[in-house]
């Protein structure tokens, strides 16, 4: 990131930044597109200001503390309510069970996603695959098998809603050829501005989550969640707010994050 940053002088012609921006590190990528954007009034009070966040996911517990953050979720959702759990973490036979109990304990207007972090073989992700294939509650697995399977994901897609996200860091070429759902996270991905491009054609099935950035960062992510949610396949994004640390360095008000920065 220093040297990235040691490279960029400060009289360095606009045409000159755009060309580099897709090699830079993408956390610094996405700080040098979101100030441009705000700059070209494509986001910001020049814009019409910036939105707020639809309802988040309830980002669960992996193990059997799953079943308690069950039971505060549903005690604390407004609507209707959208949980994904992370698997892959624990004993297959163990989670399997604990996913029975959830099951029971899901409202029948809930939602549910699977996330198992690359962490399945194939073998495993047929066997959840074959067990919540007309499951109605599933919203999709998340990256069910390890981001250099493409051919297991894409078969695996063709009976069950696939959501990728770590193949998407590893292979972003794919972020134009995946028709399934995409876990996108603009911290992370680079130059935010082509993600709020695609959502403002209405490009469907990418899904917005958070990276746990700052304040700032936070601002895009919820923006982007507010433009996906008045798309054409809206869902809840995942915003992790009960796992968000508090203080200033995560509020809104840039002035307070370069404060608490300094």
């Amino acid at each position: 990131m220093a040297a990235a940053l040691e490279g960029l002088a400060p009289d360095l012609e606009r045409n000159d930044l755009e060309r580099r921006l897709p090699a830079l590190p993408p956390s610094l990528a996405f700080s040098l597109g979101g100030a441009l954007a705000e700059i070209d009034a494509e986001v910001g009070a020049d814009a019409g200001g910036w939105l707020a966040a639809p309802p988040s996911a309830w980002l669960l517990p992996a193990g059997e503390a799953m079943l308690d953050g069950l039971e505060r979720g549903l005690d604390g959702a407004a609507g209707p309510p959208t949980f994904k759990w992370k698997v892959a973490a624990a004993a297959d036979g163990l989670e399997r069970r604990l996913l029975e109990r959830l099951l029971e304990h899901l409202p029948p207007h809930g939602r549910l996603r699977l996330d198992a972090n690359g962490g399945w073989d194939r073998t495993t992700a047929a066997a959840w695959a074959e067990r919540l294939g007309q499951e109605p509650r599933l919203q999709w697995l998340e990256q069910p098998l390890a981001p250099g399977d493409q051919e297991g994901l894409e078969a695996l897609a063709l009976g069950i809603p696939v959501a990728l996200d770590e193949s998407l860091r590893q292979w972003p070429e794919l972020r134009r050829r995946w028709t399934g759902w995409q876990v996108r996270r603009p911290s992370q991905d680079g130059d935010p501005r082509p993600l709020l491009a695609q959502l403002g054609r209405g490009v469907p099935r990418l899904m917005v989550s958070t990276g746990f950035e700052t304040g700032i960062g936070a601002r895009w992510t919820a923006h982007l969640a507010a433009l996906q949610w008045r798309g054409p396949t809206p869902v809840a994004p995942g915003l992790a707010s009960d796992w968000t640390p508090a203080g200033p360095l995560f509020d809104p008000d840039p002035e307070r994050v370069w404060a608490a920065a300094a």
